[in-house]
C-alpha cells in the first residue's frame, strides 16, 4: 500500500470511529433525557470504545513520528483530528449532563 493511500485509510478510520463515538454519545444523552439511565451509561461506554479505536489510529501515527518516520499531514488528517477532538469533548460534556439528569431525578426534579 502506498504511503498516501495508507494515510487516507488511517484518516478515514479516525473520522468513522470518531463519528460513531459522537453519535453514540448523543444517543446516550437522549436516553438520559427520557430517564433511561442504564441505557445511557451503556451507550456512553460504547461511545468510549468507538473513540478508543480512533485514538489507537492517532497513537499509531504519533508513535511513527516519534520513532523518526515523518508523517505527512494533509487536510484529511487535520479534518480527522477535528472529528476526534470534538467527539471526545462531546463525550465529556454528555457524561456530565447525564450525571446532572440523574442527580435531578434522585431529588425528584424534572429536567427538560
Amino acid at each position: 500500500m502506498q504511503a498516501d493511500d495508507e494515510m487516507q485509510e488511517i484518516s478515514l478510520g479516525i473520522i468513522a470511529s470518531s463519528g460513531q463515538a459522537r453519535s453514540l454519545a448523543f444517543q446516550a444523552l437522549a436516553k438520559a433525557r427520557n430517564g433511561n439511565y442504564g441505557e445511557a451509561h451503556e451507550l456512553l461506554e460504547d461511545s468510549k470504545q468507538a473513540a478508543l479505536s480512533a485514538h489507537e489510529c492517532q497513537t499509531h501515527l504519533l508513535t511513527r513520528e516519534a520513532s523518526g518516520e515523518h508523517v505527512s499531514i494533509d487536510v484529511l488528517l487535520v479534518h480527522a483530528q477535528d472529528h476526534l477532538m470534538t467527539s471526545m469533548l462531546a463525550q465529556e460534556l454528555i457524561e456530565e449532563l447525564i450525571l446532572l439528569y440523574e442527580k435531578k431525578a434522585d431529588r425528584g426534579e424534572v429536567c427538560i
